[in-house]
C-alpha cells in the first residue's frame, strides 16, 4: 500500500483541519519488569521445562498497519489502524499525482 507522508486531518486540539505528518508505528522493546513477564519467568525457573503452551497454529501472514499522525501546528498525535497489507510505503506529495490503477493512494 502506498500512503502519503503528509495529509490533512481534523485536529481536536486545534478545532479544525490541519496538515499531519504521517509515520509508521512500530512497537518498542517489551519490558522485563511487567507483572506478566515476571510471573512467567518465575514459573519457568527450575527443572520443569516449558510450563505454558507455545502457540504454533499461526494463520495470518500479514499485520495490520498502525500509523501515527502528528499535527504540524500543535504536535498532537492521532493513531490510526489501516487494513492488512504485505507491503507499506510512505510516499512524498510529488509522487502522488500519478493516475494509473497501480498507483492508487489510500487516505488522500
Amino acid at each position: 500500500m502506498r500512503f502519503p507522508k503528509e495529509r490533512k486531518m481534523y485536529c481536536m486540539k486545534c478545532k479544525g483541519h490541519q496538515k499531519h505528518k504521517v509515520t509508521q508505528y512500530k512497537p518498542g522493546k517489551a519490558s522485563t519488569h511487567v507483572q506478566g513477564k515476571r510471573r512467567y519467568d518465575m514459573k519457568q525457573r527450575g527443572f520443569r521445562g516449558q510450563t505454558k503452551p507455545v502457540f504454533k497454529k499461526k494463520a495470518k501472514n500479514t499485520k495490520k498497519i498502525s500509523v501515527r499522525n502528528k499535527c504540524n501546528k500543535c504536535s498532537r498525535t492521532i493513531f490510526a489502524t489501516l487494513t492488512r497489507t504485505k507491503t507499506f510505503e510512505l510516499i512524498p506529495d510529488n509522487q502522488r499525482k500519478k493516475t494509473s490503477k497501480r498507483d492508487v493512494v489510500y487516505g488522500a
